[in-house]
């Protein structure tokens, strides 16, 4: 079979999954709604259940896929980047700095547009301090890039322990909820859109310098590749794709690592489809993973990092024993 046929049977079989799964979404719940009514409701028919349709489960699905797209593809350009398959999204400190801002508004008791302005500010902000450090004296490696990221994390960490140590009992549900991913409180569908759409926008042309980046910084610089703009733009890229996601749904794990590497097995290191597969699978499993969070207990709600982290583990640990000894 011809290898761009494949490309586009694998993509066009990730699309039904993406659908799949909305239609899933928007159907289960503590309220079920059949598939029929769903659709009615959403080509502007007289349905039962049309507002819980409307107005809670499509904006929360559409919030659900941009987010798990955003950590997939960050995961996957993370990857890339450091060279290092156990990569994600994560690894920076970025999820760390949004939590420190997060778990601040939520102690001085800020709604949730002040909630999603200092997570965001954070993310940011323990963006360019990794990335000031790692660079501060010219030079940068995988490996100081890694290590910086990792001790930002840990400070952050810190913060995030003595405030969860401070903070009124009425408050630590929120907090914990947020820092263990949660979709319920994406008001806003559309920024996370958004920032999916650009960043892959601006991935996906740069797919084949990737292609040789992947192969390593000599090879890639010997093909032409200008390496250092190349690093800059897919650091730049992860991360505030990454900060898009934490801001929105919190920090919700394992999307980013393990997404890509199932979807490799399937398609290759091509990055050219592995970017746009890894979007539309990433997205796929975090609408499901939420679908399963609000039913399994309905009515009450789980956090959907908690069941992203009991989906991935037991499949990464598969995948390791995939691995050639």
């Amino acid at each position: 079979m011809p290898s761009r046929r494949r490309a586009l049977l694998i993509l066009l079989a990730l699309c039904l999954l993406a659908g799949a799964s909305f239609a899933v979404a928007l159907s289960l719940g503590s309220l079920h709604i059949p598939v029929s009514d769903v659709w009615a409701a959403l080509t502007g028919g007289e349905a039962g259940g049309m507002d819980v349709v409307l107005q809670l489960r499509l904006p929360r699905a559409i919030a659900g896929f941009a987010c798990g797209g955003l950590l997939a593809l960050a995961g996957a350009l993370m990857q890339v980047l450091l060279r290092n398959p156990l990569a994600d999204p994560y690894v920076l400190g970025i999820s760390g700095g949004a939590g420190v801002g997060a778990m601040f508004a939520i102690l001085l008791g800020l709604p949730i547009i002040g909630i999603d302005g200092l997570a965001l500010a954070g993310a940011l902000g323990a963006m360019f301090i990794v990335f000031g450090l790692a660079h501060g004296d010219g030079s940068w490696t995988q490996t100081r890039l890694l290590l910086t990221g990792v001790i930002v994390a840990a400070g952050c960490g810190a913060l995030i322990a003595l405030m969860l140590a401070i903070a009124p009992e009425h408050k630590l549900r929120g907090m914990l909820f947020w820092l263990m991913g949660d979709l319920g409180q994406s008001t806003h569908w559309w920024p996370p859109v958004l920032a999916l759409v650009v960043a892959l926008a601006v991935a996906v042309p740069y797919a084949r310098e990737l292609n040789l980046l992947s192969r390593g910084l000599m090879q890639a610089r010997a093909l032409g590749v200008s390496v250092d703009r190349l690093r800059y733009i897919v650091y730049l890229l992860a991360s505030l794709a990454t900060a898009a996601s934490v801001t929105t749904a919190g920090s919700i794990g394992f999307v980013g690592l393990v997404v890509p590497h199932l979807v490799r097995l399937a398609t290759g290191n091509d990055q050219r489809l592995l970017l746009p597969a890894s979007v539309l699978a990433g997205g796929s499993l975090l609408v499901l993973a939420d679908t399963a969070a609000r039913t399994v207990l309905a009515p009450q709600q789980l956090p959907v990092g908690v069941l992203t982290a009991l989906i991935g583990v037991p499949v990464f640990l598969f995948l390791l024993s995939r691995q050639p000894k």
